[in-house]
């Protein structure tokens, strides 16, 4: 036993050296990894593809200047005309700019990409380098100190084996926060690669609509040609039928949830655009989510909270007891206290009923619950112009100010597609992304934005 523990301690430490020389090399190697030409290459073709889409974005720049001019021109045949060229011009150019920027993303997300399997590569080898180390600074912890001292048959030799001990412990240390900078460098490699999945996403989509509108423009457009060729009796009947449909549109009603009654379409899209305003929200994707929560509260139903103890309640339609219509702890105090600064009944104001999993008691047409919109409500109060008086969620323009305050929140200001899709299952389910759960609600959320777009806004547009 004598020699044991010396023994032990000398394999360790050239197991360490060995091991200390693999991470020196290998995990700086990792953060560095790439080919010298290939670089040089991807350098000069990043610069091209910035010169392209600099010069590109300049002509759509000038595009949309000359179709802000045309707009600003009184209503006429050739107005209209040049309106159409000018807004297909400039939808052509962003199509293309978009394009170059795909391009672009595309060469830095496989470069990111390679650089992050590189790492987690090298990371995978240091912690199996590490755990190899581990194994072998417990044969030396297996032994006490008496033991290593006995076995030493001088004291120069004692000293020696224990620098060895602090030594191997010391490079434990050092290893170990290698390994910690190295996956952190990881997390933030991955994070600036999802950013540019997202903008490449937003990209494809951005695309994907434009040559919808360009689709949509040139039906018009070929429309007003044909006329020029007639006479301007025909425009006028066509400007008629297009203020017909506007007023159409505007007086539609707008189905809402949680009991509230409807509201023209018109009203909706002003509360929304207001909303916008004050918040960066695009107000279709507002509406969208107005009318999938509308969708729900038709299937839902609409709840009366009959307990305040519990939290249960009745069916408003069949006056059936209902389980669970709001949480008494988190939800019912504040909703008693809001009620009552409002002027209405606790007790006779519709919540929704709970769904599968979870509790109702969810209020007015954005589907708050109280403990939510209390954190809301002051910051919605002020920018109604309302405070100190409490906003009312069942109010169409409080709740959709409350919305657009709250997804802002979440992120939906930027107005990119993935921002907005992230927003939207976050709105439906918490969390900070989607999941399978709640990735069907924003797939329907964003259909619905499009949708309400593109057959109720664009419509109304220079009318």
């Amino acid at each position: 036993m004598s020699e044991q523990p010396s023994s032990t301690v000398e394999v360790v430490y050239l197991f360490l050296l060995a091991g200390f020389f693999w991470l020196s090399q290998a995990l700086p190697a990792a953060a560095q990894t790439q080919t010298p030409v290939s670089a040089a290459q991807t350098d000069a073709q990043r610069a091209a593809l910035q010169q392209q889409l600099a010069q590109v974005e300049a002509e759509e720049q000038a595009a949309n200047a000359q179709l802000t001019k045309a707009q600003s021109q009184s209503a006429s045949l050739s107005r209209d005309i040049a309106v159409l060229d000018a807004k297909i011009k400039a939808a052509q150019l962003d199509i293309k700019a978009k394009n170059l920027l795909i391009q672009s993303l595309g060469s830095d997300i496989s470069d990111k990409q390679s650089h992050i399997n590189d790492l987690e590569d090298h990371i995978a080898k240091g912690k199996e380098t590490l755990a190899q180390l581990l194994r072998k600074t417990n044969e030396i912890d297996a032994y006490s100190l008496p033991e290593v001292v006995l076995s030493e048959t001088s004291i120069s030799g004692f000293f020696q084996d224990l620098d060895t001990f602090q030594s191997v412990q010391s490079g434990l240390y050092n290893t170990i926060s290698a390994l910690n900078a190295d996956e952190s460098s990881t997390t933030a490699a991955k994070d600036a690669l999802s950013a540019r999945q997202n903008a490449e996403i937003d990209a494809r989509y951005a695309i994907q609509q434009q040559q919808q509108n360009i689709q949509a423009d040139e039906v018009q457009q070929k429309q007003l040609l044909s006329i020029s060729k007639g006479n301007e009796k025909s425009y006028a009947a066509l400007v008629s039928e297009k203020s017909a449909q506007a007023a159409q549109i505007r007086a539609a009603l707008f189905a809402l949830a949680g009991g509230s009654s409807p509201i023209p379409f018109g009203d909706a899209l002003s509360y929304a655009e207001a909303a916008s305003a004050r918040t960066g929200v695009d107000p279709a994707f507002l509406l969208a989510i107005l009318t999938q929560e509308s969708n729900l509260g038709k299937n839902v139903g609409n709840c009366y909270l009959a307990n305040t103890t519990t939290g249960d309640g009745i069916n408003v339609k069949t006056g059936n007891p209902v389980s669970k219509v709001m949480s008494p702890t988190r939800d019912v105090p504040p909703f008693i206290t809001l009620t009552n600064a409002l002027g209405r009944q606790p007790l006779q104001t519709v919540v929704s009923c709970p769904q599968s999993v979870g509790w109702g008691g969810a209020m007015g047409p954005a589907q708050f619950i109280a403990s939510t919109w209390t954190l809301l409500e002051h910051r919605v109060a002020d920018m109604l112009g309302i405070s100190p008086a409490p906003p009312d969620p069942w109010n169409p323009k409080h709740a959709i100010m409350a919305e657009a305050v709250f997804m802002s929140d979440l992120g939906a200001s930027s107005g990119s597609y993935t921002a907005e899709l992230n927003a939207a299952c976050r709105y439906f389910g918490g969390g900070t992304h989607c999941t399978s759960i709640t990735r069907p609600y924003g797939n329907n959320v964003m259909a619905l934005a499009n949708s309400i777009q593109r057959n109720q806004i664009d419509p109304l547009a220079g009318l």
